[in-house]
């Protein structure tokens, strides 16, 4: 289940991009193997150009190229209409479709979500980051990390307030941090995690009104709270279910426990016959039995 249809658009622009960053690169070289060839080059008198900075350009060629392609082919992340404006806890699914999703919520955040994303890549595993709007604009870098590798992102506020908030004080924290993500990686997201689970503060009525889905959870890892590894890994596995939807933190705080209990997490997962799936494909799982359903009541 890892290894979704809706990423093979992105694999390929990815991997688009990698021709790019090779092509210009042999095109620099040759330029300047060319250049030396035809005259005695003072370089005292060049521009201190470095490698660093040409490839910092490159990058931001390649990420606006990439932008440019996200629109063009609409890579969003859509949940099915009957979701847009729900609350979601976990899928409804059968005891036979094992999968699970794995969230994490704070980020981007230095070290820690990088070390998260080593891991979920390492077991070739997407994940889903309900990602801080002010932690977005600290650290762009790392949210196209995880959009380059595969991962999806929703919607978590841009202060993570939990006092009550006036509608117009509830949209700038939910809308700037749309803006935010768009602006850094060209995707709009509708996924919505309220900050701490609190449904009464303002900010889930506003993304509910706004066809956001609310994505909770049905096993809380309480990683906030820093326990013992063992006691990280037994609050994870005590709720565990077939369509469940994990919660776990890569920012706002030490997250060293989290990233020391997530390999285990990962294999115990694995070998109760689990796989990994994120937000919208667990969603798109229970859409589809759904209609299943429906369709044999109807022919019946």
């Amino acid at each position: 289940m890892e290894n979704k249809k809706s990423f093979f658009g992105v694999q390929k622009i990815l991997i688009a991009l990698l021709v790019l960053s090779t092509t210009t690169m042999m095109f620099i070289k040759s330029r300047s193997s060319e250049a030396q060839s035809t005259e005695n080059i003072n370089v005292n008198k060049l521009p201190a150009i470095g490698a660093q900075q040409q490839i910092e350009e490159l990058k931001a060629t390649m990420l606006k190229i990439w932008q440019q392609q996200a629109q063009i082919k609409g890579l969003s992340y859509s949940v099915p209409p009957s979701f847009q404006g729900a609350i979601v806890s976990a899928a409804k699914l059968s005891p036979q479709q094992k999968v699970i999703a794995l969230t994490f919520d704070d980020g981007p955040w230095p070290e820690s979500t990088a070390q998260i994303l080593d891991i979920l890549k390492q077991n070739q595993i997407k994940g889903t980051f309900f990602v801080i709007g002010q932690n977005v604009k600290n650290y762009p870098g790392l949210l196209k990390r995880e959009i380059a590798e595969g991962h999806i992102i929703g919607n978590h506020t841009w202060h993570h307030w939990y006092q009550f908030l006036n509608p117009q004080a509830a949209a700038y924290e939910i809308d700037h941090t749309a803006d935010q993500i768009y602006q850094v990686t060209g995707i709009k997201t509708n996924l919505f995690r309220p900050p701490g689970g609190i449904m009464h503060n303002g900010v889930a009525d506003y993304a509910r009104n706004s066809k956001y889905a609310i994505i909770l959870w049905s096993s809380d890892s309480i990683d906030y709270s820093r326990p013992a590894i063992p006691k990280l890994i037994n609050n994870v596995f005590r709720r565990a279910k077939p369509g469940g939807i994990v919660l776990m933190h890569d920012g706002g705080g030490n997250r060293s426990k989290t990233v020391q209990a997530l390999p285990e997490i990962i294999a115990n997962f694995r070998k109760q016959g689990y796989s990994f799936v994120t937000i919208p494909e667990l969603l798109e799982m229970q859409d589809k039995d759904q209609k299943l359903i429906a369709n044999q009541k109807q022919n019946h």
